[in-house]
């Protein structure tokens, strides 16, 4: 029945998938409307990628994806070790955020949350990473926080032949070893970029020479990309991604990860026309394969020792159109997927005599979701626009293992193997630009539904809060209302902006103490159960400024506040204090050098309900520099410096269970980019 069931639902999606393709393709054959251009671009974007950016300009040309991220303004990255940090948008964790690759759904395999999405890419996979910042993010799926997308290179047809570049870093803290190969050719009518990168950590020390024990890692990725031009506008597309972590240590969690593997695979269709009604059309069909296995075989001393492994398989398609009439330029997406999150626990006692202990701590759980988003960007006048976007969505989920079903109704009696969920979502932007100044306002409404821990975990031991986690599959959807703002102005070389959002979460879903149910991990404090509270609110503002003190010479700050607090009056974790950041710029065409200051207030408005302790204020001074050489046709990229100058010794409020830091690190890294 499970299979029939499987199959019954991948047919529904793979015949929508190829109705909308053919629909959508005829329409654009038959529509060739003269349109007028439009230029705005509202979302935000950070270029990371070394297939567009330049290796000069980056501060650290082979840094992880996760220190990418952490520097934009909104995004925290949650720290359990020294590899897989969790992103955090607007101060909402990964169950309240959209991260895809690409435009395609992918969900973690482990129940630590300790393989987010960004996990499983590197930095020499990827051309950019959009953030949409709350409702502004809900085009690939539902969101409350935002969205962040990995997004892979577009097709490369430039006819530009053979290319190849070598990357190399060295890391003194924690001996960490970084090596990449790229290959690229590029024709008239075929192309491909091959790419892999090889990262090795042994364990890093923190400040005044610490060391962190189990905070070693090894990272392989391997990326493919292939296309090839059928027509002046038609071409399709091939990617693969594997990726595979093994001997990755987590100091702040009892157990380590012998193996974290995903297998990425898309096809898709890119059409393209710029008079036509329909400029582009992109269709895409995906499956990846994430297996996750936690172990503790290398810790000397635990209660019980114990497996845990989980997978994760998802297939989805989704088929993007953007059009353009008169003053409107209008993007419509349509997409579903289908994952099967399944993870299992095995106890072994201390005493042989005793019989080993066995449960689903994700009882296979299948999720079907389908939805339509539509936007559309209505130019008023030359300097303002205004941009609407909906999505519309329908989710199923249901419990295919039997024991986990009656495993939950030993908690809630009534249910049933079948949930399903109408989500919504709405917002609405203003934006107005002139030469000198510019700003925005933005309302927004928008649902989620629980996750699959939320919905369903059986017996989830949480180390941050020392509590054992149920879920419950009762929960209401997420809701979220939202207001942001954002304005800016420029003069001469001077530069300030600032930018503030606040959210209303009702129905806000929360781990609470149960006192009538038993742990079942040996220490645990207790049992929560995931309720609802009646309502949560964030709010977060930043001010940003710069200066260009003369053509070499440039100085630039940012500095910002966030607060969150529930209905049941405690503070909600993981709300980044007062932070700061302060640089000195020097650059000149073959040279250039920064010092920075960076570092966080202290934490008063933390919640010991959930886990959290009192974080100390901390700053760290850094300084890093590049050199490019030119030899023939050739180029190289030399980048240097020292992170953590003065060997602070600190943890951060997002810092698991307390963990230190790394104390100085010196790092050198050299791009040969050949032509």
């Amino acid at each position: 029945m499970v299979q029939a069931k499987f199959i019954s639902d991948m047919k529904r999606l793979i015949f929508s998938f190829f109705s909308v393709i053919v629909s959508w393709y005829n329409f654009a054959q038959n529509n060739n409307f003269a349109t007028q251009k439009d230029t705005t671009h509202l979302d935000e974007i950070q270029i990371i990628g070394r297939h567009k950016l330049s290796h000069y300009r980056q501060e650290k040309t082979l840094s992880s994806i996760d220190d990418y991220l952490e520097k934009a303004n909104k995004i925290t990255m949650i720290k359990r070790g020294n590899y897989a940090w969790e992103p955090t948008l607007n101060n909402m964790a990964s169950e309240r955020l959209n991260i895809t690759i690409d435009g395609m759904q992918i969900f973690g395999a482990c129940t630590d949350k300790m393989d987010p999405i960004t996990s499983y890419v590197d930095v020499s996979n990827l051309d950019n990473v959009n953030i949409g910042s709350g409702q502004s993010g809900n085009e690939n799926g539902h969101c409350i926080g935002g969205s962040i997308d990995l997004k892979l290179p577009d097709s490369k047809f430039y006819e530009s032949g053979l290319k190849t570049s070598v990357d190399l870093g060295y890391e003194t803290n924690g001996n960490y070893k970084i090596s990449g190969l790229d290959l690229e050719y590029s024709g008239k009518s075929f192309y491909f970029n091959l790419d892999g990168i090889f990262r090795k950590s042994d364990n890093y020390k923190s400040g005044n020479n610490q060391e962190v024990l189990y905070s070693q890692f090894q990272k392989y990725n391997l990326s493919l990309q292939t296309g090839i031009k059928v027509s002046e506008n038609h071409s399709i597309d091939a990617n693969i991604i594997y990726d595979k972590a093994n001997d990755v240590g987590y100091p702040a969690l009892p157990m380590d990860v012998s193996l974290a593997e995903a297998v990425i695979t898309s096809l898709s269709h890119n059409y393209s026309n710029n008079s036509n009604f329909i400029k582009t059309l992109e269709s895409k069909l995906y499956f990846n394969s994430i297996t996750h296995i936690m172990d503790d075989s290398k810790r000397p001393d635990v209660p019980i020792r114990m497996d845990m492994p989980g997978w994760s398989n998802t297939f989805g398609f989704y088929s993007k159109a953007q059009v353009s009439t008169n003053k409107h330029h209008s993007s419509f997406n349509l997409n579903g997927y289908y994952n099967q999150s399944l993870a299992e626990m095995t106890m072994y006692p201390n005493n042989s005599n005793e019989p080993d202990m066995f449960m689903h701590t994700w009882p296979d759980i299948r999720t079907l979701n389908t939805g339509f988003f539509v936007k559309d960007i209505y130019q008023i006048n030359s300097n303002a626009a205004i941009t609407n976007s909906a999505r519309l969505s329908y989710q199923n989920n249901r419990i295919a293992k039997e024991e986990g079903l009656e495993s939950l109704k030993i908690f809630y009696p009534d249910i049933e193997a079948n949930k399903s969920r109408i989500l919504t979502s709405i917002v609405s932007v203003y934006n107005f630009k002139k030469e000198q100044y510019s700003y925005s306002f933005g309302l927004g409404y928008g649902s989620r539904a629980p996750s699959v821990s939320e919905g369903y975990a059986f017996y989830i031991f949480n180390s941050y809060d020392n509590f054992d986690y149920i879920g419950n599959p009762n929960l209401k959807n997420e809701k979220a209302l939202e207001v942001n703002f954002s304005s800016s102005m420029h003069k001469n070389n001077f530069h300030i902006g600032i930018e503030a959002s606040y959210f209303r979460i009702s129905d806000y879903i929360i781990g609470d103490i149960d006192p009538t149910i038993s742990p079942m991990t040996i220490g645990a404090n207790g049992v929560k159960l995931h309720k609802s509270l009646d309502y949560a609110t964030i709010f977060d503002i930043y001010l940003n400024s710069s200066y260009q003190l003369s053509s070499k010479f440039s100085v630039n700050g940012t500095i910002g506040y966030n607060y969150g607090k529930a209905s049941n009056r405690k503070y909600l974790p993981f709300i980044k204090p007062l932070s700061y950041l302060a640089e000195i710029n020097y650059s000149t065409q073959k040279f250039n050098a920064a010092i920075q200051l960076t570092g966080n207030g202290n934490q008063s408005q933390y919640s010991s309900f959930y886990g959290e302790n009192k974080t100390p204020a901390y700053a760290l001074l850094n300084c890093n520099l590049g050199n490019a050489f030119d030899y023939n046709n050739n180029k190289i990229v030399l980048k240097y410096g020292i992170e953590n100058l003065l060997d602070t010794k600190y943890s951060t409020f997002a810092d698991w269970n307390g963990i230190l830091r790394q104390g100085r690190n010196f790092y050198i890294n050299l791009s040969f980019i050949l032509k």
